[in-house]
């Protein structure tokens, strides 16, 4: 790289426009990963309350077998979402 000193004046604006997009994308990456962690933590609510609602229909039912396929279902379905944010967040950060 030149200095300073002896940039000529296209140098100068290409180094510049060069240092304003690195900044610009870091900007972007950034603000990314924390809408992705935003959007996880959506998916995992939504498919917690999605669980607790099956379990709690599930547990209203006079059907044993019922209430234990829904309370298998809800584990289920709590399981694969935590592991799914979990894996997902790894990859954002």
């Amino acid at each position: 790289m030149t200095t300073a000193a002896s940039e000529t004046p296209l140098e100068t604006v290409l180094d510049t426009t060069t240092a304003g997009l690195r900044e610009l994308n870091e900007r972007v990456i950034a603000e990314t990963k924390k809408a992705g962690n935003v959007t996880l933590d959506v998916y995992e609510s939504t498919f917690r309350t999605l669980a607790d609602l099956t379990e709690k229909v599930g547990a209203s039912s006079p059907v044993e077998l019922v209430s234990t396929v829904t309370a298998a279902q809800a584990k289920a379905t709590r399981d694969l979402a935590g592991a799914y944010a979990k894996a997902a967040r790894t990859l954002l950060n």
